[in-house]
């Protein structure tokens, strides 16, 4: 393992203050415990009543708990605490209200301080901003298309790491298994079923999904979408479905906190967002070897290679994405081979085990810089 190549053991402080779960705590979670796996033991501050912070707990890692009021602020106490106590060689900051917490209390100046980046918003052009993200040592961008938005909001390449987001590779589902989730939602074995998960919000892209089916029933009357994951959008996306007479066809089951019940479920996944720096939902539907659909943008063609392990089709296209969907759909010899292909392409690029390779390199490298000053 990593820890042996040294021999010594990297020991980061992660700092975290989002209290919802998405993305990027998944990550954070996976990190934590592929980090233990190695025997490299992190720390966490997170904001005491969040998911991020009940979850690590329950693995077993060692959290500092901040108050959700004013978190920036306990978190910047909490640092300057522990900082007193010892130095950690690497201060990760996974997400933007931890970085200004870090950087206030001074950590750069002190340690490698590291910065993941997951949007694809340009930085804030506030000098305040850029002086955060100019003080880490390295700012991790989620994919290339990220990267080169961070490059161009004049920030120093060499400064910049691309280290792709992993999901846990998990055996294929089983017929059993397929069934089961299937009896889940309610769906007979031989309706054709279409799946998205993620929030309900405009730049997540589920209308276009919506009116897909209303399109798609005409030539496979039984077919049916899942569109797992909750949000504001949620009573316009419903009366959508009324109003284009597929209500009875799509199922709004809400936040499913056993995501796998949805992937083991589905014929067809469907990421249709409009914005994403990378897009886990899709990474961990195509390890599940379900046949993928999503837009030509953003990162999604570092993910997807066009009809080899996926299908990339027009933005906003709703003919496309019928078309897309029929194939996989008329041809279940076609469906088998892309999903097979896709979860292949995970394995070798998006795998959490390999992001967390990377991550202790990287943590290895800054932190024998960090021993050289």
């Amino acid at each position: 393992g990593a820890a042996g190549r040294e021999g010594e053991s990297v020991r980061p402080l992660l700092v975290d203050l989002e209290t919802e779960w998405r993305g990027g705590q998944n990550q954070a979670l996976l990190l934590l415990k592929g980090l233990r796996a190695q025997g490299h033991a992190a720390e966490l501050i997170a904001v005491e009543s969040s998911a991020l912070a009940e979850r690590a707990r329950a693995a077993g890692e060692t959290v500092h708990g901040v108050p959700a009021r004013f978190s920036t602020l306990h978190a910047y106490r909490e640092i300057r605490r522990i900082f007193r106590e010892a130095v950690p060689e690497i201060i990760h900051a996974n997400e933007p209200h931890a970085l200004t917490a870090a950087w206030l209390a001074g950590a750069h100046d002190l340690t490698a301080m590291v910065v993941s980046r997951r949007v694809g918003y340009p930085l804030s052009r506030s000098w305040l901003a850029k002086k955060r993200y100019r003080a880490a040592r390295r700012i991790i961008a989620n994919s290339h298309w990220v990267a080169g938005i961070v490059e161009n909001c004049g920030i120093a390449r060499e400064k910049i790491t691309v280290i792709y987001e992993g999901v846990e590779i998990l055996a294929v589902p089983s017929p059993a298994q397929r069934s089961r989730a299937r009896a889940c939602w309610g769906v007979s074995p031989e309706t054709p079923l279409l799946g998205c998960a993620g929030v309900f919000l405009p730049d997540k892209g589920q209308e276009w999904l919506i009116q897909a089916l209303a399109g798609l029933r005409l030539e496979f009357p039984n077919c049916r979408l899942l569109l797992a994951g909750d949000g504001r959008l949620r009573p316009k996306l419903e009366a959508q479905a009324h109003e284009l007479g597929v209500a009875d066809a799509v199922l709004f089951p809400g936040f499913v906190k056993d995501v796998e019940n949805v992937y083991a479920a589905l014929d067809v996944f469907l990421f249709p967002s409009l914005f994403e720096g990378l897009g886990t939902s899709l990474l961990a539907a195509m390890a599940h070897a379900v046949p993928s659909i999503t837009f030509d943008r953003c990162a999604f063609g570092e993910i997807v290679e066009n009809e080899k392990s996926g299908l990339l089709v027009e933005t906003a296209d709703v003919h496309e994405i019928q078309g897309a969907v029929a194939r996989f759909l008329r041809d279940p010899e076609f469906a088998r081979r892309i999903g097979e292909a896709g979860r292949e392409r995970v394995q070798q690029n998006f795998s959490a085990d390999g992001m967390v390779e990377k991550m202790i390199t990287l943590y290895e490298e800054l932190g024998a810089t960090e021993r050289g000053r």
